[in-house]
């Protein structure tokens, strides 16, 4: 089934206005200092998001959320429900493309300041999404202690989270032939969650208010 398209609204980017695809999107934010965007499932929601402005509607009240650049209290778990605040740029954005859940799977991780691609791993034959979202969370952590660096890991896969969190996975995949080569992967990267400390804050990325993650695939 062909993907649903969605219009994406920039107002702080190289050239403000409503776009038609993800790829325009990211020729108008990526690198682009305080981008401000956010996807919309028509073209006149967009249009009337635009017009009416991103303190509206980027990180605007709205389900315990706050103008963009405040730091609300929460009691919420990092993994169900992070503070809207501002985007540190400073980080990895992580993501999954699939074709078919299951399906075949790959995922990547990106600078979220220029969204240049740092790692990218697939198609896998068989896996879920939420499995690549946790392989790509851990082979970020992985990545940056290799590199004695404690940036943040952006995911917008709250199960992902919660599994890295709790170093375990809970998955309804079967383990078989067809599955093989994501398991392998997913057992290797429990290994060294168990086995590994990090200090990098692995956090929520906030899709509602600042629009898809940097390392989208622009499949949704």
């Amino acid at each position: 089934m062909a993907a649903k398209q969605k219009f994406y609204v920039v107002w702080a980017g190289r050239t403000p206005g409503v776009y038609a695809s993800w790829a325009e999107c990211q020729e108008q934010t990526n690198g682009f200092d305080q981008a401000k965007f956010k996807s919309y499932e028509t073209k006149a929601a967009a249009e009337t998001a635009y017009r009416e402005g991103w303190k509206k509607h980027w990180g605007a009240g709205k389900s315990g959320t706050t103008s963009a650049g405040a730091k609300p209290r929460s009691s919420a778990s990092p993994a169900s429900a992070e503070a809207v605040g501002e985007i540190d740029y400073d980080s990895i954005s992580v993501d999954v493309g699939t074709n078919g859940n299951p399906g075949p799977v790959e995922y990547k991780g990106v600078d979220t300041r220029t969204g240049e691609v740092i790692f990218a791993v697939g198609p896998i034959r068989k896996g879920t999404n939420n499995l690549g979202e946790f392989l790509a969370i851990v082979h970020g952590l992985a990545y940056l202690k290799k590199l004695g660096s404690d940036k943040t890991v952006y995911s917008d896969s709250v199960n992902a989270l919660k599994w890295v969190k709790q170093k375990e996975v809970s998955s309804t995949l079967p383990r078989d032939e067809s599955t093989k080569e994501i398991w392998d992967m997913v057992d290797r990267a429990v290994s060294w969650l168990r086995t590994n400390a990090y200090k990098n804050n692995v956090l929520k990325w906030q899709t509602k208010s600042w629009g898809e993650i940097k390392a989208d695939y622009g499949r949704k």
